[in-house]
Order: structure tokens, then sequence, then C-alpha cells
């Protein structure tokens, strides 16, 4: 009986690897015939305080550095000008000013991309608790960077302090969705997915809040504003080492089963963790014979050629989307907009997302990713147009001023409902263990590359190029975008790493809206 049950599993998973590389024309029945649907635990107290510690340490840091530069910018830009005086005796001009302003800006995000790329070597080297708990390191060192820049009169400091941190928000970035979805249990996967993006919007309120005059917007008190970022790397620091590190990357990556079994009881709060740990060994026995995966094999390997240009393309259409521009320079288009006092309709715009990034948890396990991804990039095309014809016309009729307002909120309340979530958690549903570090890497430095162009490009095309005609470009890549996701995104909501593999094995299962084994009814049809 031992023998047979050893013989079938082999058989299956030379049937699963044989997907995975395109080695085989086996039938997708093969693999689905004898798998069982995995019982639903939800959350449980160690899970939750897993989350809140991988939440608060890194998606946490991530949102605030994104959003606090945004209101004090005139401050630091006056202490450039005023620490290079006192050194060197003479001002300087306002382009240079402006020049090392937006240099500081980008410099967060070339950060970023370096993260980016090295997400995958951490992840695989260390695993993806002890990456997490390494990157305080760095979240430590540029807070204090920033923080005692005015101290010690060096606007030098800040730039520093910025390329760390956001070399830290790039490593978090990608290692942060990971740990977050090899967590969670399938049911609840997409919902978990989303706290990342909610931990993201919930720190650019607060960073707008805490850099109002009021609070730490002032000309003394705007550093401790910058270094405040450190507390969320200590808060993780002290946290994470009583959490799980993933039991897929115990299993999977270490072999180390009964440690896999232990965090996975934890997490789960039971101990019928049988078929889950059952899947992952399956899972790893393939792995074992697989090629180590790299960015350049997920082009070169068809099975993942799919998934890799939905990921790349899905985090572009965050980026390129423009919600950077308006986060970076929100300020500068309400005053453009003859908003006075626009440093207080920020906060307001943070609440928005931060609302309807809660209202999209749930929706994520209802709806599912790609109709909510459809939704958020659809609204965007709409209400872009209309802040541009705001933009443009407003000159002539006052109250399109107001309309600027209500388009930028209605624009941001689409964003939140898809294409702020779902990129960041898509990329690791899409991809089996093997290649997901890869697969991840090459996303987060797609995402913080555009980012660093949208940083670097807007400001001359919003002040010099097209003028008020700039949001018309994003209409533009939102259009793409919607197409594209709707051409080749399929439904993951449910779904098992099995199923999606064989998704994307099927040539028929090109265009995903067109599909008779789309991931909506692949269950029905294999009777799981």
């Amino acid at each position: 009986m031992e023998n047979d049950l050893e013989s079938k599993r082999e058989n299956e998973n030379a049937t699963r690897q044989s997907l995975l590389l395109n080695e085989s024309r086996s039938p997708k029945r093969d693999i689905y015939k004898n798998l069982t649907t995995q019982k639903k635990f939800g959350l449980t107290k160690k899970l939750i305080f897993s989350l809140a510690s991988a939440v608060i340490g890194s998606a946490f840091q991530f949102g605030f550095n994104t959003g606090v530069i945004n209101a004090p910018g005139e401050l630091i830009r006056q202490f450039i000008n005023q620490s290079h005086l006192s050194r060197y005796s003479n001002e300087l001009s306002e382009s240079t000013i402006g020049s090392l302003w937006a240099f500081t800006v980008a410099i967060f995000a070339v950060g970023g991309c370096i993260g980016g790329l090295l997400n995958g070597f951490f992840a695989d080297y260390f695993g993806r608790k002890k990456s997490l708990l390494l990157n305080n390191i760095l979240g430590i060192l540029g807070g204090l960077l920033m923080g005692l820049s005015k101290y010690v009169n060096s606007y030098e400091m800040i730039i520093v302090g910025r390329l760390i941190i956001g070399l830290n928000c790039g490593l978090n970035s990608g290692l942060c969705p990971m740990y977050l979805n090899e967590l969670s249990p399938v049911d609840i996967r997409g919902s978990v997915g989303a706290l990342f993006q909610l931990g993201v919007t919930s720190t650019i309120m607060l960073s707008q809040i805490l850099g109002l005059p009021e609070i730490f917007g002032t000309d003394t008190l705007w550093p401790l504003l910058l270094g405040i970022t450190s507390l969320f790397s200590v808060f993780q620091f002290l946290t994470l080492p009583f959490c799980p590190e993933s039991p897929r990357f115990l299993l999977i990556n270490k072999g180390l089963q009964y440690e896999a079994e232990k965090a996975l009881i934890a997490l789960r709060g039971s101990k019928e963790i049988g078929q889950e740990i059952e899947d992952m060994r399956i899972e790893a026995e393939m792995q074992k014979s697989q090629p180590k995966f790299s960015i350049l094999s997920l082009f070169s390997t068809r099975a993942l050629l799919l998934p890799t240009i939905i990921s790349i393309v899905l985090h572009l259409s965050q980026q390129l989307s423009g919600i950077n521009a308006v986060f970076y320079y929100s300020n500068d288009i309400l005053n453009k907009s003859g908003i006075e006092n626009s440093q207080y309709a920020t906060p307001f715009i943070g609440l928005i997302m931060v609302v309807m990034t809660l209202i999209s948890i749930p929706l994520m396990e209802k709806s599912g990713r790609r109709f909510l991804h459809l939704l958020g990039l659809g609204g965007m095309f709409v209400f872009s147009i209309f802040m541009t014809v705001a933009f443009v016309l407003q000159s002539k009729y006052d109250w399109l001023k107001y309309l600027s307002i209500v388009s930028m909120m209605l624009y941001i309340v689409f964003f939140a409902i898809g294409p702020g979530s779902i990129p960041w958690m898509i990329v690791a549903e899409l991809f089996s263990q093997g290649p997901r570090s890869a697969a991840v890497s090459l996303a987060v430095l797609v995402n913080w590359s555009a980012n660093v162009a949208v940083g670097q490009g807007f400001p001359p095309l919003f002040d010099n190029v097209t003028k008020n005609w700039t949001f018309l470009l994003f209409t533009i890549f939102l259009a793409f975008f919607w197409v594209f996701t709707f051409l080749f995104l399929p439904e993951t909501k449910n779904k098992k790493v099995e199923e999606i593999t064989a998704y994307f094995q099927d040539r028929k299962n090109l265009f995903a809206f067109k599909s008779k084994k789309n991931l909506f009814n692949i269950v029905e049809d294999f009777k799981i």
C-alpha cells in the first residue's frame, strides 16, 4: 500500500514538473483529479500577530516615506540653502535648490530600485522572516540620518538617509507581500495581501497629518517628522522574532518539514494541516529537479512568460496611472487649481485612500482581483479626463477648481479599489515557490523604476511642457492597462498554485476573457 502511494506521488510530481517546464503535454486533469479542497482556517491570534508585525514594520515604512516628504518640502528647500550658505558663504540659485530638492525626492525611489533587485537573493538566502529582520537595520539608520540632519547642519544627510530608507522600502515591498502570502490560508489570501496596501495608505495619511504646521510641519520639528520612520523598524525588530518563518520557505526551500509543521500549526491554530503540508511536500519534491530560477529564466520558460508579462504590466499600471504624481506633488496640484491652504486637503485625500482600501479588503475574496483591477483602472481613466478638463478650463470657469478636487479624490478612490493593492499581491499568486522570488524581484524593480520615471518626469511636464494637459498622458496609459488586464489577467481568487500553473500551461488560455477553462470555473470542471 505504501509503495503504491509513493508511486502515485512520484507520478504526480513528474506531471507537475513537466507542466511548469513545458516538457510534456499531459492533460491538466491529471494534476487535479487527486487534489482535495483545503480546510478553511481563517484568522488566528498567531497569524494576526505575525501580520501586524510584518505590516507595521514594512508597509508602514513604505507609506510613511512616500508621503512624509510632501508637507515640509518648502522648509527643506530653505534648509538646503541655509546649510550651504553657512558653510560656503554664498546662496544657491533657485534652479540649483529645485534640482537638489527633486533629487532628494527621487533618490528614495532609486534606493527602492536597488532594494527591489535584491529581493530574490535575500528572500531565498536568508528567508522571508530573517530578511525582514535584517532590513530593519537600514530603516533605523535611514531615519536617524534624516532626523539628525538639521542638528549637524547637513542637507546631504537627508539625501543619504532617503537613499537608505528607499533601499529598506524596496526590500520591504517585495519581502512583506511574499511573507503575507505564504503565511495566509488560500481562502483569505487576497484579503491578507491587501493589508500591505492598507498599511501604506494609513501611513501616507499619518505622514500628511503629522506634517501639518500645527504638529511637526514647523521649522524646528520637521527633522523629527522625518526621523519618526525609525520607530516602525524598531517595532518590527522587537516583535518579528516571536513570529514564525514562512512554512513554505521552511519546507520547500530548506527541506525542514518538522519546522514547517510547527510553524503551520501555530499559524492555523490546529493540527489538521496534513493536506497543506502534503501539497507543500509535493511541490518541494518537484523543485528538487528544477533549475534555479533567475530573472532571465522567467522569459525563457514558456509557462512562465505570460505571468511574468502580466506581473510587469500590472506593476506599471500602478505607477504610470499617475498616482505618485498626486502623492508627491499634491500641494502643487491643488495650488495650481486655485485652492488655498492646500496642505489641509491632502490628509483628507489620505483618509479617502484608507477608507477605500478597507472597503476593498473583503471585496478581494468576493469580487476577485480581475474585476477590481478593471474597475479601478476604468474609474481612474474617466476621472483623469475630468481632471484635465478642469485644469484646462478653470481660468474661464472658476467653479471648475472644485471639479478638479472632486475628480482627484474619486481618482484616488478607484486607485485604492484595485491598482493600489492588487499588483503587490498578484505576483506571489501567479508563481510557484521556485520562480516566485525572481518574479517578485523583477516586479518590484519595475515598480520602483517607474516610480523614478514619474518622480523625475512629472514636474517638468507639469511646469514647462504640457502644463494643464499633463494628466492626459496618464489617461492614455490607463486605457492601455485596462485593455491589457481585460485580455490577459485571469482570476486567481481561492485558487491553488497548481491550478494557476496549469491555467498558464494551456495555450488556449492566452486571452483570459474568452478562455473556456478560466480560473472562474476550473474547480467545477475538475470537481476539486
